[in-house]
This record gives C-alpha cells, sequence and structure tokens, in this order.
C-alpha cells in the first residue's frame, strides 16, 4: 500500500511518531510517555518531582505521593498498606502518633492510646485502669472521688483514713458534728447520759465526764429541797436557803403553820419543820 495512505499513529500533543514507543492512553487520546508526565503528572508531596507513569501513585486528600517517598514524618519508616494517621499537613506512623499527641498516664507514664477511655483531672490524664484510690488500690471509674496531698481517695476511703470518728459510735463524721471535750461526736450520739434525749443545741452539764440533760442531772445529784422535795438545781440561778444539813427553795421557805415566807427573818425548828417566831411560841 501507498505509504501517505498508511494511517499515522502520532501523539496527541507533540505528535510525535509513537511507532516502535511506549505510549499511555488518555481519554481515548495517546501520549507518548514524556508529554503525559508533562500533562497529567502528580508532583509528589515529599520530593516534589513528578510521579512518572511506571511509577505508583499514592494518593490522599488531593495529596500524592511516589511509594518510596510515602513514609513516616517522624521516624521515616514507610506507610504503604499500614494505618496512619494526619497532623498538621504531615502522615505519622500511629507509634510516632501516639508519642507526639497523645497524653501520658499519670500513673503508669505509658502513652493513652487515642480512642481508649482515659480520665481526666487538672490537666493530668490516666488510663481508666490506672486511676485508682490511693488506699484501696480499686479503680474509681465513674465513682465520687477526693483528693488529697496529690493522691485520690475513693469516699469510703476518705472517711477512713481521714474523716474524725465519733467517739461514741467510732464511725466517721462527715457533716455537722458536735466537739465535746475536745473530742467530736455526731449530733445523734451526743446524748444523755441518763434519759438518752439529744443534748446538741440543748443546757446540759456534766459530772464525772458524763453530760446529762438538766433534769437528769438534777434528779441524780442536786440538792433535795426540804419543803417540796424536788431537787435544787442552782444551774438556773436558782436561790436557795441552807441551814445545817438542809436545804430549801425560797419560794419553799415558809413557817410550816403559817405559810409566812421566813426568807430573811428569824426562825424556830421543830424537828423537821421550820416556824415562824409568833407561831414558834408555843412550843
Amino acid at each position: 500500500p501507498d505509504a501517505n495512505m498508511t494511517e499515522r499513529f502520532d501523539c496527541h500533543y507533540c505528535n510525535e511518531s509513537l511507532f516502535g514507543k511506549k505510549y499511555i492512553l488518555k481519554e481515548d487520546s495517546p501520549y507518548c510517555v514524556k508529554c503525559y508526565e508533562n500533562l497529567y503528572s502528580n508532583t509528589c508531596e515529599e520530593c516534589k518531582k513528578p510521579i512518572g507513569a511506571d511509577c505508583k501513585d499514592l494518593s490522599y486528600k488531593d495529596r500524592h505521593w511516589h511509594e518510596t517517598c510515602f513514609h513516616c514524618f517522624q521516624c521515616k519508616n514507610s506507610l504503604v498498606d499500614k494505618p496512619f494517621a494526619a497532623k498538621e499537613e504531615h502522615l505519622l506512623c500511629t507509634d510516632c502518633y501516639s508519642n507526639e499527641y497523645s497524653s501520658k498516664c499519670n500513673e503508669c507514664k505509658k502513652t493513652i492510646m487515642p480512642g481508649t477511655r482515659k480520665m481526666e483531672y487538672k490537666g493530668n490524664s490516666w488510663h481508666e485502669t490506672c486511676f485508682i484510690c490511693y488506699r484501696c488500690q480499686q479503680p474509681i471509674g465513674t465513682k465520687s472521688f477526693i483528693p488529697k496531698d496529690n493522691q485520690n481517695f475513693c469516699v469510703p476511703c476518705y472517711e477512713k483514713q481521714f474523716a474524725m470518728q465519733c467517739v461514741q459510735c467510732k464511725k466517721a463524721i462527715t457533716t455537722g458534728g458536735v466537739t465535746y471535750r475536745e473530742q467530736p461526736w455526731h449530733k445523734e450520739c451526743f446524748v444523755c447520759t441518763g434519759c438518752k434525749k439529744q443534748l446538741s443545741g440543748q443546757r446540759f452539764t456534766s459530772r464525772d465526764e458524763f453530760a446529762y440533760c438538766l433534769s437528769c442531772f438534777c434528779n441524780l445529784y442536786a440538792k433535795k429541797c426540804a419543803g417540796c422535795t424536788n431537787p435544787i438545781s442552782g444551774l438556773g440561778g436558782t436561790k436557795y436557803i441552807s441551814f445545817e444539813e438542809r436545804q430549801w427553795h425560797n419560794d419553799c421557805f415558809n413557817c410550816k403553820k403559817c405559810s409566812l415566807s421566813l426568807v430573811g427573818r428569824g426562825f424556830l425548828t421543830e424537828r423537821d419543820d421550820i416556824l415562824c417566831p409568833e407561831c414558834g411560841k408555843d412550843i
């Protein structure tokens, strides 16, 4: 056949003949390798050179790398077919990413891997299993805790270790106790030795280190009035009269016969009775 009739097979861009040469089809048009690479090759992010037609082009988020250039920014190990993370335009293997950007556990000092459960408090982080009570060594988890002296305690352990213990029941006082003789008591434990009524907020007195409400103390220890036989407490400033071994309330110090008050007056005694001088004339 005539040479002029032979269909030409040229590069779509530079029109050089492609007979006997390597070519690449792009959108049904043939290109010589040089034109194809100039026109369509991606530039490698790492070495900034074109990624040739005979090279593997690895891409991530519209960025491209030669296969040999696709490595960890930090340790330079290849990331081909491996998990990786991107941070500030750089690709990092998971180990380097964890070391660089993950928090360290305040207890075991190891990395807290992204996605794992952790506890955070005052700028520090812990693996969930490392955040434990200083006293019982059990993980605190989502329970309440109390920090003290750079150590963390679950509430029961804190109470055992630091809370004041009631002198009476030996259990922790967590809210509003009573101090008596410089010792702590629960309000409900601080009761009258006699009748067991709570003494908190009441007037009370003590004898031999035991606390009593005024009523019990008077019944047990107060002097008895020779007139009405009721106690003379003296605690409320009650005035009383004493004569020999006997005492009387002021209001009870009256003549046995005519009931005249003998307070500040002369009087006579007849056995257990007291009499005014008038009534005592006859004895």
